[in-house]
């Protein structure tokens, strides 16, 4: 209870800080409207109006994504620059214990990306919110921002050796939902890709929530597999947040900014 006391608190507290950063606002604000913008015009122009609910619903995910990827990145350098992280990683728990509420509290933050989207494509553009299992999709998109969550804790475990971490994020956003099937499906992306996306837990947490919110295949076993995923990548990352946080203490790193 205690462990899952600090969680809660410090991703409160990390949220509470994301809230006050006026980077983090305005692409909070704007990302996910431009993404929703251009997701509808892209299916509209592929004759394809039926499937808008998909569109906005992928934007969304899409938008969760950025936040968790630039989150975890940005929180890491965040703490260096304002001379925290080595307090952060000296506390009396294990760092991947510390650092998971970092990337809990942006994929928190990244659920405004999905709201944002869909009341944007209702009001703009007409698009009707009638979900097949709206049931499942409630559960299905907290299970997906979960299980983001702790893949971000995998990814800030490598984002503690790099001096200019937000490098590697600019690299990953697109190639990641791109793969994972968030607005263009996997069918239509060369066949090379298929095992990449199966290991990734944003392929399975996107099937979920378009199989609820459309109603085209069960959602349960995706999100299943999901979150399977994502426990595999939260003890990972914890293996690895041990391992690099070591390291750095050893090369001295650790405060590189």
């Amino acid at each position: 209870m205690r462990t899952l006391r600090m969680i809660a608190v410090g991703a409160l507290l990390h949220a509470k800080q994301l809230s006050r950063s006026p980077f983090e606002i305005a692409t909070a604000l704007i990302v996910p409207v431009v993404q929703a913008t251009l997701a509808v015009y892209l299916f509209r122009a592929g004759g394809e109006p039926g499937r808008l609910l998909e569109a906005a619903v992928g934007a969304g995910l899409m938008g969760v994504w950025s936040s968790v990827l630039f989150g975890s990145g940005g929180a890491i350098q965040n703490q260096r620059w304002q001379g925290t992280l080595e307090m952060i990683m000296l506390a009396p728990r294990p760092p991947a214990l510390v650092v998971l509420p970092i990337t809990l509290a942006t994929a928190l933050t990244g659920t405004y990306a999905m709201v944002a989207t869909l009341a944007w494509g209702r009001l703009l553009y007409g698009i009707p919110l009638t979900f097949a299992d709206p049931l499942a999709f409630a559960v299905a998109v907290p299970g997906c921002i979960i299980g983001l969550g702790m893949f971000g804790l995998l990814l800030a475990s490598t984002f503690v050796l790099l001096r200019n971490a937000n490098a590697l994020t600019n690299t990953l956003e697109y190639p990641i939902w791109l793969v994972s099937g968030m607005l263009v499906p996997i069918t239509a992306l060369p066949g090379w890709t298929g095992p990449i996306a199966a290991v990734l837990p944003t392929t399975w947490g996107a099937r979920a929530v378009r199989e609820a919110a459309t109603g085209s295949g069960p959602v349960w076993p995706s999100l299943g597999v999901c979150l399977a995923i994502s426990l595999a990548c939260l003890v990972l990352g914890a293996i690895m947040m041990t391992h690099v946080e070591r390291r750095a203490r050893a090369a001295a790193t650790l405060a590189l900014a």
